[in-house]
């Protein structure tokens, strides 16, 4: 894979050489796919909707990244600028309908843990659901009041297999079950909620390992 800074580094995106990493997701329900640009350079090709990318090792800096539907180089959907600190990891969405799509910016901070503990968070990307509870069948509360584009800390908890709900928040109404949910020992996972509620596609989770998990920054 090309470098994202590309050689020589354009002088406006000054970097530092200390490593860190970015990985894509594509979460625009309405969008099509998309080829990122990283400083001008083509550094992922045919993101689709729910697809995450690899994580990228690069550079902390200023970088600008553009997103252009696939195949095209004309006309990005986005083009803007994001600090990548030194030593960070990053999940980098693309969020909101088509017509308002932006980068959402998911930071993945080291966590001081053991090698049993098993963390997990929200990261709220369904642009038409409003506020969630995140509970266990029997009503407990684990994540309260998310709102869109929110992202909670993350939460310690037993290794295992649940069912997560999503209901209004401050009600008992479930808009999404998600049973089957296995939490290793050892993971830190974000659950990504994408999708629309009552709408096409509809809403669901994404529940990827994250970075922070294997990656030495």
């Amino acid at each position: 894979m090309n470098s994202p800074c590309g050689s020589p580094c354009n002088k406006q995106y000054r970097v530092s050489h200390t490593n860190s990493y970015i990985r894509i997701l594509h979460a625009s329900p309405n969008a099509p796919g998309v080829d990122i640009y990283v400083n001008n350079v083509l550094t992922a090709k045919d993101v689709t909707y729910k697809e995450f990318t690899q994580y990228i090792p690069l550079a902390g800096g200023l970088y600008n990244i553009k997103a252009y539907p696939t195949g095209t180089s004309a006309n990005p959907v986005i083009d803007t600028n994001v600090n990548i600190p030194p030593r960070s990891i990053f999940t980098i969405a693309v969020t909101g309908m088509l017509a308002d799509i932006a980068l959402t910016l998911v930071q993945e901070p080291p966590i001081q843990r053991g090698p049993s503990d098993t963390h997990i968070r929200i990261a709220h990307l369904s642009p038409n659901t409003p506020h969630v509870d995140i509970t266990l069948p029997n009503g407990t509360k684990l994540f309260s009041d998310v709102e869109y584009k929110e992202v909670t800390d993350y939460i310690l908890v037993r290794p295992g297999i649940y069912e997560l709900q999503a209901r209004l928040a401050g009600t008992n109404n479930t808009i999404l079950s998600v049973p089957n949910t296995n939490l290793r020992s050892g993971n830190i996972y974000t659950v990504y909620i994408v999708g629309l509620q009552n709408g096409n596609p509809t809403l669901q989770v994404l529940i990827p390992l994250d970075g922070n998990t294997y990656l030495n920054v």
